[in-house]
């Protein structure tokens, strides 16, 4: 964690000194905003602590609940969510209080009495074969609690705006505040009282019942399964042997996914009620808690559920919904959009997979940077665009995968040919429920593949998937994409050619466009800017860090910022060995020795890929996706 850059600090360093609307932010909702969220769910909340980032923009977030999340309905954190808190500086206390997943059991009929269920495979979680993060098991509430402070402990301030609701949006043509948006109190002296306010951008993160989604005529496209599950947070005493391990049940009474939750004695099942009538109209949704129980007890035969308190439960249908845009927008209308949608807004499914939070937490991290860069005109507005463009593909990869999912958990004993295909299956998958299967296609913040080959280890369009290398100034082991934090910057990671710090070389020759007129830190860094206030560039040399001279350093590495003019000594890497391999990075990722630039976008997606003498690739990239800001270079460069 760096600060101090600033100046002394000696209070708690997470609370960053506020700045433009976190300065006497207003208590009472304005008339008029930049953006406008809707809903304070998983993908509302992380959006808040996003655009916290982006102090200048004016934000809020409107809940018609009271207050906060009680008691949360997801709980499945996948190691791409853990890598995203990290990101927002609360990783390490999010896993701490969490249930970590290490295996997965799967439970069968007996063969010898097809009555009873026996283990039939125990196979290792897939969490740590692909990530350095865990699979988590923790309460929707206490995400939504870590996005909040971080949303409240940056420049911005942002805090949630409670007891107001959505009652409807109308998109004008013209004005500075285009969506007029109605609104009612829900709690308090206002109470009932209805007005309308104005935002440059509305973002619908309020749930599958969207009403942002019907105001501008978005549809969810898709259906229910004829298929019920009761799901019940419990305390029990049980002699079930495998309480305590995650476990997917199937027996000749039906099927349970059985989750054990975080604390240590609370679990979570989910019971297959079996199949529904067509003509049922939702009546399954009315069974009663008792009758939830007695199905768990009959698939669990041998063994029994005591339940001593049933913390929640619920009843729902199989549904694999997508909308069939996340904007207002339609291909032919030729503007950009004004209104966007996120998480259960814009697609949902079953619980099963574990997708629905961690999905719904992406849609949020991909589309707020995009609004503080337009906002803030640093990009133009048709950046806009990328967002639907992006992230619906992504949810119907969801979807198509829940389904299969799905369908695979609720087989009856006589469809299954070998007890050991559902282990298989999870096992085969695990990169997609990880979530580092996504990959956006090209555009105008990911480049084609023409130089992929120097990168072999980071494919465009994927997250940035961390090494460890090791920090020059202090000899220090650090994975380098865990200093990237959730603060709205783009990363350029010049990886060196051979010779060493000082030495005429193709980085050196780098290095100096970057400190030219030319380069995107003069061009897109806005004037009386750090340095580094847009891009945070980096480098990393082959050699160990105790053989770089960093005296010898090109300069655009150790850039001066913040009011003092202080040095940032940790933008300068070795490559060394890993901890988790006898590698270093070049290795592990299949970086080319001749060097090579990684450019990664402000939600840790790969975004370019290029030779280090492709000055001109890179600038043009750029220039793409930003707007002009000015043609001198920083004096802190010079």
């Amino acid at each position: 964690m760096q600060f101090h850059h600033h100046g002394y600090v000696s209070g708690d360093p997470r609370v960053q000194d506020p700045a433009g609307t976190g300065i006497d932010r207003p208590a009472e909702l304005p008339d008029e905003m930049d953006v406008l969220i809707v809903g304070s769910g998983p993908a509302g909340m992380l959006l808040a602590a996003q655009m916290s980032q982006f102090p200048g923009v004016t934000t809020r977030l409107i809940e018609r609940r009271d207050g906060r999340l009680v008691l949360g309905q997801a709980d499945g954190i996948q190691p791409r969510s853990v890598e995203t808190f990290q990101a927002f500086g609360f990783a390490e206390r999010i896993i701490a209080e969490a249930y970590n997943i290490a295996y997965m059991n799967f439970w069968g009929p007996d063969p010898e009495n097809p009555r009873n269920i026996i283990r039939t495979a125990r196979t290792e979680d897939y969490a740590y074969k692909i990530s350095e993060f865990p699979h988590l098991i923790v309460n929707q509430a206490r995400v939504l609690d870590y996005f909040a402070e971080a949303a409240a402990l940056g420049p911005g301030r942002i805090a949630p705006d409670y007891g107001i609701e959505f009652l409807g949006l109308t998109v004008q043509e013209e004005g500075e505040y285009p969506v007029e948006v109605r609104v009612r109190h829900t709690d308090g002296e206002r109470a009932g009282q209805e007005r309308t306010v104005r935002a440059k951008y509305v973002v619908g993160c309020d749930g599958a019942r969207s009403g942002v989604r019907g105001a501008i005529g978005r549809k969810h496209v898709g259906r229910f399964a004829a298929h019920a599950w009761g799901v019940m947070d419990v305390l029990v005493n049980t002699d079930f042997p495998d309480w305590r391990t995650k476990c997917a049940i199937n027996s000749v009474a039906g099927n349970i996914l059985h989750i054990p939750r975080e604390g240590g004695y609370l679990s979570r099942m989910y019971i297959d009620l079996g199949e529904v009538a067509q003509d049922d109209e939702h009546r399954v949704r009315q069974t009663p808690i008792e009758e939830i129980i007695r199905k768990a007890n009959e698939i669990l035969h041998p063994y029994a559920i005591d339940v001593k308190q049933v913390a929640w439960h619920s009843v729902y249908e199989v549904g694999h919904r997508v909308t069939d845009k996340f904007d207002d927008v339609d291909v032919d209308q030729g503007h950009d959009p004004r209104v966007f949608l996120a998480g259960d807004a814009c697609h949902t499914h079953s619980a099963k997979a574990g997708q629905g939070m961690n999905v719904s937490m992406q849609d949020g991290f991909n589309l707020g940077w995009k609004l503080g860069y337009v906002l803030t005109g640093l990009s133009p507005a048709s950046l806009l665009s990328t967002y639907s463009a992006e992230r619906q593909p992504v949810a119907q990869q969801l979807i198509d995968f829940d389904r299969e999912w799905s369908a695979l958990m609720a087989r009856k004993p006589e469809e299954i040919s070998d007890p050991q295909d559902l282990a298989t299956y999870y096992l085969a998958t695990a990169e997609f429920p990880s979530g580092f299967m996504t990959q956006y296609g090209p555009s105008m913040i990911v480049t084609d593949a023409a130089h992929q080959a120097l990168a072999e280890g980071f494919p465009l369009g994927k997250r940035f998937k961390s090494v460890e290398v090791v920090r020059v100034c202090d000899g220090n082991p650090i994975h380098l994409g865990h200093h990237a934090k959730a603060d709205g910057r783009w990363r350029i990671y010049a990886f060196a050619d051979a010779p060493a710090a000082g030495e005429a070389s193709a980085l050196s020759e780098w290095a100096q466009f970057m400190s030219s007129p030319q380069s995107p830190l003069s061009r897109f860094t806005p004037e009386g800017a750090d340095v580094d206030a847009v891009f945070d560039v980096k480098v990393i040399y082959q050699q160990r860090h105790d053989e770089v001279d960093i005296s010898r350093v090109p300069e655009v590495f150790l850039p001066k910022t913040g009011p003092l003019g202080l040095t940032d000594w940790e933008k300068v890497y070795a490559a060394a060995p890993s901890a988790w391999t006898r590698d270093d990075i070049f290795e592990e990722r299949g970086l080319s020795r001749d060097g090579v630039v990684v450019v990664v976008r402000p939600d840790q997606y790969v975004a370019a890929v290029l030779p280090l003498q492709a000055t001109d690739e890179l600038a043009a990239f750029f220039a793409g996706a930003f707007v002009e800001q000015r043609a001198a270079v920083s004096p802190a460069l010079t």
